[in-house]
């Protein structure tokens, strides 16, 4: 892979790009939680989550739950964008370390693919804890593992 300044940049190509939005638009639980896909490139895919109380636990930071969905999300298409047209993403297995209350104006969740095989994809899962004014807190990381699903020809 690139070095990391590099792989934060660039972008994947169109056909990638709305493979993983088309897919990402399908998600029910994304669209309920007000996520949305900021970043698309080879083997990694940002995804944004504002801050609002519906995504909140009782202290006011945002929810482990939603916290972890969308860094799941995030993995999953990072693996999509290295996969042919033909294939699909499951989750089989992620673990997650919160470090952090899940506090500020949004949460990032960056998925990263950390090695892409035939039939299993190791991602690297960082949320970040973004502020109004850019400030950033890693609130969680962790590690996920996913298979590759082959669909059937039209």
């Amino acid at each position: 892979m690139a070095d990391r300044t590099q792989q934060e940049h660039e972008q994947a190509s169109p056909a990638v790009q709305k493979r993983v939005q088309d897919s990402f638009d399908l998600q029910g639980l994304m669209s309920h939680l007000g996520a949305r896909i900021t970043h698309i490139g080879p083997g990694r895919v940002h995804i944004v989550l504002p801050a609002r109380p519906e995504v909140t636990q009782q202290h006011g930071y945002v929810h482990a739950g939603a916290t972890s969905a969308i860094a799941d999300s995030a993995g999953g298409y990072a693996a999509l964008t290295l996969f042919d047209e033909d294939s699909d993403v499951l989750t089989v297995e992620y673990k997650i370390n919160l470090l952090a209350p899940a506090a500020g104006d949004h949460l990032e969740a960056i998925g990263t693919v950390l090695k892409s095989g035939r039939t299993l994809t190791v991602c690297q899962l960082e949320v970040y804890g973004v502020q109004a004014d850019g400030a950033r807190t890693l609130v969680a990381n962790g590690q996920q593992t996913l298979i590759r699903l082959h669909r059937p020809a039209a």
